[in-house]
Formats: C-alpha cells, sequence, structure tokens
C-alpha cells in the first residue's frame, strides 16, 4: 500500500463548524510510498527508481528517504465485545513486534466503541505499549457500541495535534462491524488527508467489505456500514484480513516502518481543490520489479 502526505501549514480553522482546513506547505509535498514485490518489501531503491505526477504533471523529486524520518505510529483499538480475543492477541506480541522500530519512533494506544479515548500518549517506552494494549479491554468509559468512522476522525486529529514533523501512520484492529451516524467514509479520508496520516487496517472476524449498493435502492445518508478497506486504499494504506491477529500484527508493524518518504515542490500556482497524485517506478526499476506494487494516498487539497 502506498502512502502520500502534502505538509499543509495554517492549522483548522473552525473544527468545530465541521470545516476541514488542510496544513499547507510553500515549498514541499511529501508523498508516503509502500512497495512491494510478489508480497515481500523492497528496500533497495533510490531516487533515480521513482516518477511522481502531480495533475499528471510530472513532478522533479527532491529526495527520497526510507529509514531516518521518524515515524508517529498511533494503535487505534476496536474495545467492542467481540474484540476482547484479538486485542490480548497482539498485546502477547506488542513488545516484540515494535521491535521493527527504530530509534526517534513513537507509539500511541487509543481506544474506540461508542467514542475514543487515549490510553497511551506518544511514547518510546515500547514495554508500556504492551501494558495499555492488555489493559484496554477492561475500559468501559467508551461505551458498547462501535463508530469506527468517528474513532478515526478522532485518531487523524490527535496525530495532527500531537505531531509536527516526520511520518504519521495509524493502525487500526476492528472487525469492521457497526454503524456509522453521520460520519460517512469522506470525513474519514479528508481528516487523514489533513493529518498527513496513512490508515492500516487489521480487519478480524468478518473481513468482507459491505456490500454495494444497487441501483436504485435506497439509502439513508446519516447511516452507512464502515469500510475500512476503502480508507485504508484512499490513504494509501493496507487493510488485511486477519484470523490470527498476533501472527499478522508484527509483519504489518515491518511494512508500516518500511516505506519511502519522496519530496518534490508545491506546483505554483497551486489551484484550489483536490489535487491527484500518481507514482509510478521509472523503466529501469520496472524491469528489477515488473510485479511490484506501489501504495500511496490519492492525492491532497488545496483550500
Amino acid at each position: 500500500m502506498l502512502a502520500l502526505f502534502l505538509l499543509f501549514g495554517e492549522k483548522r480553522a473552525a473544527a468545530q463548524q465541521g470545516e476541514f482546513t488542510f496544513k499547507t506547505s510553500v515549498s514541499r509535498v511529501r508523498v508516503d510510498v509502500q512497495v512491494l514485490a510478489e508480497g515481500n518489501i523492497v528496500t533497495d531503491l533510490a531516487q533515480k527508481d521513482f516518477l511522481v505526477y502531480d495533475r499528471n504533471v510530472p513532478q522533479q523529486i527532491l529526495s527520497v528517504d526510507r529509514a531516518s524520518e521518524p515515524l508517529s505510529l498511533l494503535l487505534l483499538l476496536d474495545i467492542s465485545g467481540s474484540m476482547t480475543d484479538y486485542i490480548q492477541q497482539v498485546a502477547s506480541v506488542a513488545q516484540q513486534s515494535l521491535k521493527h522500530l527504530r530509534r526517534g519512533d513513537r507509539v500511541g494506544v487509543m481506544i474506540f466503541a461508542r467514542t475514543a479515548k487515549v490510553r497511551l500518549p506518544f511514547t518510546d517506552d515500547f514495554s508500556a505499549v504492551e501494558q495499555e494494549i492488555r489493559d484496554a479491554v477492561r475500559d468501559e468509559s467508551v461505551g458498547s457500541a462501535t463508530e469506527i468512522n468517528r474513532a478515526i476522525v478522532a485518531a487523524a486529529k490527535y496525530l495532527d495535534e500531537s505531531t509536527e514533523t516526520g511520518r504519521k501512520a495509524i493502525l487500526i484492529l476492528t472487525d469492521n462491524k457497526g454503524l456509522n451516524y453521520q460520519a460517512p467514509d469522506e470525513e474519514a479520508i479528508r481528516e487523514l488527508f489533513g493529518a498527513d496520516a496513512v490508515l492500516n487496517a487489521l480487519v478480524v472476524g468478518r473481513t468482507e467489505r459491505p456490500p454495494p449498493i444497487r441501483p436504485g435502492q435506497y439509502v439513508n445518508p446519516d447511516f452507512s456500514h464502515p469500510d475500512v478497506f476503502k480508507i485504508a486504499d484512499e490513504t494509501g494504506g493496507e487493510a488485511v484480513p486477519v484470523k490470527k491477529a498476533d501472527q499478522e500484527f508484527p509483519r504489518m508493524i515491518e511494512r508500516i516502518r518500511n516505506r519511502y518518504g519522496l519530496q518534490y515542490r508545491t506546483p505554483i500556482p497551486s489551484q484550489k481543490g483536490f489535487r491527484a497524485i500518481r507514482v509510478e517506478l521509472t523503466p529501469d526499476a520496472k524491469l528489477r520489479y515488473p510485479k511490484a506494487l506501489l501504495r500511496y494516498r490519492k492525492g491532497y487539497y488545496v483550500k
């Protein structure tokens, strides 16, 4: 899965009114990219191996980084009743899994059901992360229903407020069940775009996407089924169906950490609205990795 970020500069002006304001940088757009070849992480690419297009216009890449930029990773845990066993599975491998992270990386823990709550602010004490995950299932302060999109919005806002620099990622553990009330996927995606954050998901239990809407079918716009697969794809992340969370969690942490950060100059003039981004490998790189899969965010907004 591949991700990209625009460094926006101005803070959200009136979030309580439901307005979206995105951070804009006068100089650079950042693009977070995952490259896989036959399911394996590709780690030997360089700046010369990438092509980036902004609204179909090729851009000059200023830099490509894979390891040095710090990562802020927020673990977003669905603690509804059906999730207890899966959360304990993750806790059992958390400390070992987080060894894939590097010096300067930080991890936070947020839980959710009807509402969302930060259990552990960002820290580099990974043993504390394990304990918070274990204790999370006993926290009854977030209610009993499940509102996934509102939790994703809360996680994106927390990342935006708590992190100034570096890469930002959310890893949600959920069964993708529940019902969103007045919280469509588009709102969650826009908040993630505004926070420069990538959503990744471990989906347990029911692993299918919500059924497509049939022609002529009435849909109440206030209610929607959660679809973390769609949100992850739009933001450049990876959503993986799992049966055993303890087997997939370490692999996901490694894949989140081993991504490329590309930067190019913000196009001038930067017209308002959505700007689509496309990332490709150069012809020479494609010869080396003819079946490469690139995941990255679909674009960014300028206001």
